[in-house]
């Protein structure tokens, strides 16, 4: 380990004192801000100044120095350019971006100083590489550009050419925007500078674990997406949004980052997919963490979320795209059940799905193989692994014309055989070329008359040489002559010094080893030239005539593509179908009804978990009389899964899935919205129960009465009294037909709360049911009708192991409270059989609880908050235009409704 006080920073370098090569390093990294250069010299990639000081700590390597001119020495430290792309990926994990820069001539044939360029930038959202990807996850980066409140979002993933944006102009932006960042999770988010203002700027860099990278406003300039809209290479939906500039000023500095970072202008993101906010369900952050969708609370894996649950697919494209399902369900009917009927005769027709499904096992990702053709960084084997790939398809088509309903009708029209592209690449690229693209050997033989002379030339080589030995034996007479080959002479005689007298005087000696000596002829030298000339040549012809290749492939990249995108869909229809044959599930009833209907339902997740042990199956009923269930019922008893259940199978029926029950009827539901669990937002300062109210919050302000809300233990983060006030006056507004009247199940530990069955329309009351035994108690998991006065909490306290003399203690204490009256308000009290409502001497200081005659809640007129919330002397004349507009979509819509 070299001393880093002998070691000069870059910041400290006068380049009028460094050596040529260390001052064109210089200039290169000057040039680069926060980003590593890998300055590529000889075999390794080495680092110099404060990027080997910073990479050396961070990978744990070897800092040494190196002399960079005037008796001074440059911290250094290095990887070996062959395997660069292992440490590369440690460092983009991290957050880092690294410039790759290369040798650009050949320094065996070039004089002076080597011609070295920085040919990429690695981020971790422009990451090519498939080794520091996940297969079946896309690698998506983010634009951001704000103007104000008001945002432009553009979402691309370089790897497989997919390119999404939407604008938000109208109200709650920050939400929604935090909900785009959850559904997406980039790995890197790019911003213009005036988005560093914004209030959500610092939550948003704490609450996601991904890379910022601040670019200037002028770098989003929408002339970049407008020149593909003009070229004809973007499908930008006019119709979408009345003034697009949000939207286009996103797409813009996303493509001139990726253009940036590849080191050339990306063609492949040529369709940008424009969306609004309301084309699919919205779930905002908490909701796909309670959830558990896509990675688990605690471990943050797939294995234990609901798409490790359902996900049969299998291809890496189907995986991606059955990933994109759950993020984003549906909200139409007639899309939902398109899907629907495709799952249902992939169901009916068994043979043909495993034919379906067999040729699927081990297709190559054609995605990622077409992006790296498109990008101009693909090797001859990814060509050969994309030929295979292609060479499957016509057999799927033929199998798949057995199935017509629903998106099947779209997989057959947009399934192209690619022919003529599987034949221009079994003609042209070797079954079993090397990895590097200029080393030959990558042509197949026949393909080009030129290429196979050079070829035979070089591989005749031997045989040449061989000739050439044995006349030089016959001629001299010395039995130990031998000729060899090394870089620095080239082609050579080898002679022992026993017989150094024999050597004939045209002999050309170059080498004295310790037993022998090396000459050369003019003979061994031509023959050199031509069999070197000819390798050097073929190499370079077959590079070109591989590049030639590869951009005809490119340029049928819109039709791969294409093809692509339906294999992935026909991945998904079949992997669900195989998900409800091997695992019972059933094809629901997907409507525009208000009803929740499922009769024996079972967690799809937790029934994985436990493919030994029975699941206790259970039964939902909400609908337009019963809207809210008051669930009570002791911890550790099921209530939380139960409510997880509704709202897994809700989703799956909207993203066209069969769910695992007997029978289900679900009428749409525009937003599942979730209050399940607790957690302390230290980094925020915000406490448990400061969590629980604004989650509490977002819910009664953006739900409607289409939507599904499951909440649980509302208002437990407080006092007593406090929390049930709370709990029960959120119950009433929900249920209150002029304001929400949405679907929801409330779990709840507040026994006080059974008795709104009988004081509100609407509230119908369930418990999870106990078997009690005299040594404790057992859960059974079922959902049963009416309510309970009983949390059995000293029973799972016994469960839970802790000490006898407390839990005795406990008992004592707990019946000394019950006959004071103020902690079992209602122990005797059954309300649905009749008994008397309670006066105000259950809960004293509270006398109109349960008289709520007097009681009016009043939703809040969303367009009066938003009006009265514009600073006008702080907007834009942009923000202003796109304000009016929204408002007036808002009041249009109210008066179509009305």
């Amino acid at each position: 380990m070299t001393d880093n006080k002998d070691l000069l920073r870059l910041d400290t370098v006068n380049t009028d004192d460094l050596s040529p090569m260390m001052k064109q390093y210089v200039e290169l990294r000057k040039t680069l801000g926060d980003t590593i250069l890998f300055y590529r010299l000889g075999d390794f990639y080495e680092m110099f100044f404060d990027d080997a000081i910073l990479v050396s700590k961070t990978l744990e390597l070897t800092l040494t120095g190196r002399d960079c001119g005037n008796n001074m020495r440059a911290p250094m430290c290095g990887v070996p350019f062959h395997a660069y792309s292992t440490y590369a990926n440690k460092l983009l994990n991290l957050g880092f971006k690294i410039a790759i820069c290369e040798q650009l001539e050949d320094p065996a044939t070039c004089k002076g100083l080597v011609k070295r360029g920085i040919i990429q930038v690695l981020t971790p959202g422009t990451l090519t590489d498939n080794n520091g990807l996940e297969d079946r996850k896309n690698n998506f980066l983010m634009s951001i550009y704000s103007v104000g409140s008001q945002y432009g979002v553009s979402v691309a993933d370089i790897t497989t050419g997919v390119f999404e944006g939407t604008q938000l102009t109208s109200l709650n932006n920050d939400e929604h925007l935090i909900n785009l960042i959850g559904k997406y999770t980039p790995s890197e988010i790019i911003y213009n500078e005036s988005f560093e203002s914004t209030k959500i700027f610092k939550a948003l860099k704490t609450y996601f674990q991904t890379a910022f990278t601040s670019k200037s406003d002028r770098f989003f300039s929408s002339a970049r997406s407008e020149e593909r809209k003009n070229e004809g290479k973007s499908a930008v939906n006019i119709d979408q949004f009345k003034d697009p500039e949000l939207l286009n000023c996103a797409a813009g500095g996303l493509l001139n980052y990726a253009d940036e970072t590849q080191a050339g202008k990306i063609y492949h993101l040529d369709a940008l997919n424009v969306f609004k906010i309301s084309d699919t369900m919205e779930l905002d952050y908490s909701t796909r963490a309670n959830l558990e969708l896509t990675s688990t609370i605690r471990s943050k894996s797939k294995k234990g979320s609901l798409l490790w649950a359902i996900d049969r697919t299998k291809t890496a494209m189907g995986g991606r795209l059955i990933r994109k399902w759950v993020e984003e369900p549906l909200v139409h009917v007639s899309s939902i059940n398109a899907r629907l009927d495709a799952v249902q005769e992939a169901y009916d027709k068994f043979m043909p799905r495993q034919e379906i499904i067999e040729a699927l096992s081990g297709l190559y990702d054609i995605e990622r193989l077409i992006s790296r053709v498109a990008l101009g960084n693909c090797n001859a084997r990814e060509l050969i692994s994309l030929k295979y790939a292609l060479g499957k398809i016509p057999y799927i088509i033929d199998r798949t014309k057995e199935f017509s309903r629903g998106v099947f009708r779209q997989i057959n029209q947009d399934l192209d055989p690619l022919t003529d592209v599987y034949e221009i690449l079994d003609a042209a690229i070797a079954e079993e070329p090397p990895i590097g693209i200029k080393d030959g050997d990558i042509i197949k033989k026949g393909y080009s008359k030129e290429c196979d002379e050079l070829a035979e030339i070089s591989s005749n080589a031997k045989a040449f040489i061989m000739k050439l030995e044995n006349d030089e034996k016959e001629k001299t007479g010395i039995r130990t002559l031998k000729i060899g080959y090394n870089k620095v002479f080239g082609y050579y005689i080898e002679v022992s010094k026993s017989f150094a007298e024999q050597v004939p005087e045209h002999y050309i000696r170059k080498q004295t080893l310790v037993n022998a000596e090396r000459y050369i002829t003019p003979e061994i030298k031509e023959l050199e030239d031509k069999i070197l000339g000819a390798s050097s040549k073929r190499n370079a012809l077959e590079y070109e005539i591989f590049c030639d290749i590869r951009q005809k492939v490119s340029d049928q990249q819109r039709r791969i593509f294409a093809t692509a995108k339906a294999v992935s869909i026909l991945d998904v229809i079949t992997s669900l179908a195989e998900l409800a044959s091997t695992d019972n599930y059933v094809r629901p009833k997907v409507d525009d009804s208000e009803v929740i209907e499922i009769e024996e339902g079972r967690h799809p997740v937790v029934e994985q978990m436990l493919r030994n042990e029975r699941f206790v199956p259970n039964d939902t009923d909400l609908n337009s009389k019963d809207r809210l269930m008051v669930l009570t019922g002791p911890n550790m008893s099921g209530k939380s899964t139960y409510m997880r259940q509704i709202a897994l199978i809700v989703l799956l029926a909207q993203i066209g899935s069969f769910v695992p029950a007997k029978s289900a009827h679900i009428g749409l539901v525009d937003r599942i919205f979730t209050r399940i669990g607790a957690s302390d937002d230290i980094s925020l300062g915000q406490s448990t129960f400061m969590v629980e109210m604004s989650e509490v919050s977002n819910i009664l302000n953006n739900a409607s009465r289409k939507s599904l809300l499951l909440l649980d233990e509302v208002g437990r983060g407080t006092s007593t009294y406090d929390g049930l006030s709370i709990a029960w006056a959120v119950i009433e507004y929900i249920i209150d037909p002029n304001i929400l009247y949405a679907r929801t199940i409330f779990a709840t530990h507040y026994h006080e709360l059974n008795q709104l069955t009988k004081l509100n329309q609407g509230v119908f009351n369930c418990h999870v049911d106990v078997k009690e035994k005299e040594d404790g108690v057992v859960f059974l998991h079922k959902i049963v009708s009416g309510g309970t006065s009983d949390s059995y909490g000293i029973e799972v306290a016994r469960l839970a192991g802790i000490p006898d003399d407390v839990l005795r203690r406990s008992k004592a204490i707990l019946s000394e409270l019950e006959r004071i009256g103020n902690f079992k308000v209602n122990a005797n009290v059954d309300i649905e059989n009749g008994d008397k409502v309670p006066t105000a001497k259950a809960m004293p200081g509270q006398d109109s609880l349960f008289n709520p005659e007097n009681v009016y809640y009043q939703k809040e007129d969303k367009l009066r908050k938003h009006i009265r919330d514009i600073d006008i002397t702080k907007i834009t004349p942009l923000e202003a235009m796109n304000i009016l507009y929204e408002l007036t979509e808002i009041v249009n819509k109210e008066n179509q409704i009305e």
